[in-house]
């Protein structure tokens, strides 16, 4: 798998702790436990996974302790990182994310429908969608995981997350599954 790997100095962040997006069962906690397995079979490193509630958030704890900072390339705002002066880009890997779908925890009531989702995979919503349901308004949420509590808290009817999470949060399937091919970017701190 390591050809799926662009590596521009892993060597000098073994060990380093790994900041992500969570809460657990994201698709980049999912993600980083596969660049942990990487690292650790090529540089026999070990990588311990911080998540928080944004990428901006895991960006401001990784300057003062050697961190990771790892970002899906389909993050909306993924420039503002490649921008930023503060972190150095050291890898790209391609990893597919966990499965997708369209999860509820009741009977679905007769009517259009308020979806969660995390803003990055929207687009497949409509893709999913059973064709006897209709979208009343699609909520943002932080993560895919954010998504799957909207659901458990009763905020929404039904929303777009990863297999993972629907397991955490013991919500079923009411559509088709797929995961999204996905490029991924490793920082780490420049200071």
């Amino acid at each position: 798998m390591s050809h799926h790997f662009m590596d521009m100095g892993l060597n000098s962040v073994v060990n380093f702790t790994v900041h992500t997006l969570g809460p657990a069962g994201t698709s980049s906690e999912y993600a980083s436990q596969y660049f942990n397995r990487w690292m650790n079979e090529h540089y026999n490193s070990f990588h311990k996974i911080q998540l928080y509630a944004s990428y901006e958030e895991a960006r401001n704890n990784i300057k003062d302790n050697n961190g990771l900072l790892i970002v899906a390339n389909a993050y909306r705002q993924v420039n503002d990182f490649y921008m930023d002066m503060r972190l150095r880009l050291l890898a790209t890997f391609l990893y597919d994310t966990p499965h997708y779908g369209l999860v509820c925890n009741k009977k679905l009531p007769e009517r259009p429908l308020y979806v969660a989702t995390h803003s990055a995979p929207v687009p497949l919503i409509n893709e999913l969608l059973p064709e006897e349901l209709c979208i009343r308004k699609v909520i943002e949420m932080s993560s895919t995981s954010a998504a799957a509590q909207a659901v458990v808290s009763g905020e929404v009817d039904i929303a777009l997350t990863t297999e993972i999470a629907a397991r955490i949060h013991n919500l079923k399937f009411i559509s088709q599954t797929r995961p999204i091919h996905m490029l991924w970017s490793v920082f780490a701190s420049n200071f």
